[in-house]
């Protein structure tokens, strides 16, 4: 597990936040300092992860699809069989139970692609806490069977219509509840991003991944994996894949962002690649951030609302300075692509992040000899992706469907949805 110093990760993380937010922050690393190295607490969440959201979660052959492309043997570490269908409840679930020793009865989080936002619903939902949830606007149009989920486990979602209406802002107005609420409530921030301990935090409860990948793959492969890949927004399902291998310098680590339309500024979500990210500080922390020219912020795109982030992870952008972790991307098309392989050759339906990871590993492992081994992270599964999946691969069934579906307002289709399942 990787371990930061004084919060930072070589010139990554730090804490850069308004004075109200330091005791909170100092409690929250105080007590998960105090926990970390207890083998009590980790056995308590390894327990609630088994009992509530079905750990440990398989990992699979995909024979067919690695005979076809020819290449290394493919595995899929399946995060989407989780509860709630990805990896995010893993983070909320153990940031759960810190929030219980501290006492706060409220808890806010960000989201992009929803399953984050779902996951903190869930989590709210078993633990009798009142959340609120933050969701960029465009986001909530891409990822609404989420939010409609979200809103009956009783979460009040929150659509932020500034800026370009996506994740960089939820977040931007999650830090000012925080601000405004800090006495009472805890802040679930959903990937390893954000100001100290929060990166170290997050990786820490998504270690368990690469935990099992590890242990499962000394008992179905017979060795450790020659590569590791995994999708990369803000960091958390790659953290959680890779964290159990730093120190093993035979597998190879390899991030796959969202590489868009092109990588023409505002059309992409690469931060890692060389000449890309440059280093800054905004949303509380330092690392390599999608800027203009003049050092604000810049635009993004992904078919992804899920890797659609200006940021990334402090200790990816570390480790990928040091070259430990390396770098790639996938285009919207290579995405579908490989969305459409998965489904059709192994019945797997992936989340359109995760088909990131998918769209860059097939193309690895398809210059790797086939007695060697790749690991994928299906961080999550694709249900809450259907109408983007729909308007991406165009049928006659669906095309009345989304014409009508693109009139109604979010308060029309809530109460459409209402009806119907009541129906």
């Amino acid at each position: 597990m990787i371990r930061s110093n004084n919060g930072y990760f070589g010139e990554f993380g730090g804490r850069f936040v308004p004075e109200i937010l330091l005791p909170a922050l100092t409690e929250l690393e105080d007590l998960f300092f105090e926990l970390r190295d207890d083998p009590a607490f980790w056995q308590e969440y390894l327990t609630l992860t088994q009992e509530f959201s079905g750990r440990p979660t398989p990992l699979t052959p995909l024979r067919r699809l690695s005979e076809q492309l020819g290449g290394a043997q493919i595995w899929l570490k399946r995060e989407d069989l989780n509860h709630s269908g990805a990896h995010k409840i893993n983070n909320v679930l153990g940031q759960g139970l810190l929030v219980q020793r501290m006492g706060k009865k409220r808890v806010i989080a960000e989201t992009g692609a929803g399953q984050h936002g779902l996951a903190t619903a869930i989590m709210s939902a078993k633990l009798g806490l009142e959340a609120t949830i933050y969701m960029g606007a465009d986001d909530i149009e891409r990822q609404y069977s989420n939010v409609f989920w979200m809103r009956q486990l009783g979460a009040n979602v929150v659509g932020v219509e500034t800026g370009s209406r996506t994740l960089k802002e939820a977040l931007d107005e999650a830090l000012r509840d925080w601000a405004a609420s800090v006495e009472t409530t805890h802040y679930v921030l959903g990937t390893a991003c954000g100001p100290a301990p929060f990166p170290e935090l997050v990786s820490y409860f998504q270690s368990v991944i690469s935990q099992e990948i590890k242990q499962q793959s000394m008992t179905q492969i017979g060795r450790l994996p020659d590569e590791v890949v995994a999708c990369v927004g803000g960091g958390s399902n790659a953290m959680g894949a890779f964290s159990a291998f730093l120190e093993d310098s035979d597998v190879k680590l390899v991030g796959i962002e969202a590489g868009g339309l092109s990588l023409e500024d505002g059309q992409h979500s690469v931060r890692l690649l060389k000449g890309t990210g440059e280093p800054g500080i905004a949303q509380g922390y330092k690392t390599l951030f999608l800027q203009n020219e003049d050092g604000q912020l810049g635009e993004t795109h992904s078919i992804a609302a899920g890797l659609d982030y200006v940021g990334v992870s402090p200790i990816l952008a570390h480790l990928s300075q040091t070259g430990r972790v390396t770098p790639d991307s996938s285009s919207d098309t290579e995405v579908t692509d490989a969305f459409q392989l998965l489904m059709k050759t192994e019945g797997i339906i992936p989340a359109m992040e995760s088909a990131h990871a998918l769209a860059g590993g097939f193309k690895r492992a398809k210059t790797m000899n086939k007695d060697q081994h790749m690991v994928i992270n299906l961080s999550g599964r694709g249900d809450k992706d259907i109408f983007n999946i729909a308007r991406a691969f165009p049928q006659r069934d669906w095309t009345e469907f989304l014409q009508r579906e693109a009139e109604r307002s979010t308060d029309q289709i809530n109460e459409h949805l209402a009806t119907e399942i009541a129906g």
